[in-house]
This record gives structure tokens, sequence and C-alpha cells, in this order.
């Protein structure tokens, strides 16, 4: 296969200084704090028409992931899991999805956003909006993780 070339379109600003400090995800308990998805200026144009949207689909590249394992241990899970059956960044492409509450604009190429959870600096590789006519599955199954449902650090 090709190599695949990929080029950041700004990057995420979080409390987070570093990987270890970050939540599990984005909806721990507790009111989200407010990040950023700050946009270069080359790319700017292309936000047109978000306003209106309440939830984005933030893509990002997890420049601080450990190292990559095909088989883990989840935290919460005793069983031996492969990396594709979890949601850990420990992957051989270290890419992250958020679903993410957008809040507005907070200046020029600088948006407003809850429920992220990645360290501060981490490069932004796409925005998509979130269409819950299209992006939401209701009947979808959790797999290993259905035991672990009621928790929200999945």
């Amino acid at each position: 296969m090709a190599p695949v070339t990929l080029a950041p379109i700004g990057h995420l600003e979080t409390p987070w200084r570093s990987p270890t400090d970050c939540p599990r995800n984005g909806r721990q308990p507790g009111p989200p704090p407010e990040c950023r998805a700050v946009i270069a200026p080359d790319y700017r144009e292309g936000l047109l028409g978000l306003e209106g949207f309440s939830h984005l689909i933030l893509l990002y590249w997890l420049d601080r992931a450990p190292a990559p394992a095909l088989v883990i241990r989840p935290p919460f899970d005793g069983e031996r899991r492969g990396v594709f059956a979890t949601r850990a960044p420990c992957r051989p492409n270290p890419l992250a999805l958020s679903v993410v509450r957008f809040a507005g604009f907070a200046g020029p190429g600088i948006l407003r956003v809850h429920n992220l959870d990645c360290a501060s600096g981490t490069p932004l590789l796409d925005i998509k909006p979130y269409l819950p006519t299209t992006d939401a599955e209701p009947e979808a199954s959790l797999g290993w993780l259905a035991p672990h449902a009621t928790r929200r650090s999945q």
C-alpha cells in the first residue's frame, strides 16, 4: 500500500498538559471544561456554515500516544483484548475521534468545544458536523463492553 500523508488543520487546546493528565474520555462526571479547536489560517475558510450545529466530530492525531500494541489488557477488564476492540490510544495509527458539543466561536478560527479528552497541543486533522440522522446508531451493540455499560469512562 502507498503511504498516507496527513497534514494538521490546526491544534486542540485543553486543560491537560500531558496524556496522563487527560480523562479516560470526554464525558466524565461533572461539567466538561471548555476546550478550543484552533484552526490554522489557511483552513479557516472551511469553517463557513458551521454556525448552527450543536455537535461536531473532531478527528485528531495522538502525537504522544504510547507505542503501538496489538493486544492490551484494559484497566477495568481482566481479559486481553485486541487493540481494534478497544479505544486505547496505543494504535498502529494513533487516530482519535470525539463527538464534541460546539459552543460557538471564540474568535476567528477558534472553536469553543466541550467533551474532549486529549492533551493540549494535539494536532487536529479534520472537523465534520455531527448528524444525528446519520451518525447515531441507537441499536448498536457494545460487544465485550456490555457488562461495563454503566461506567462512563470506557
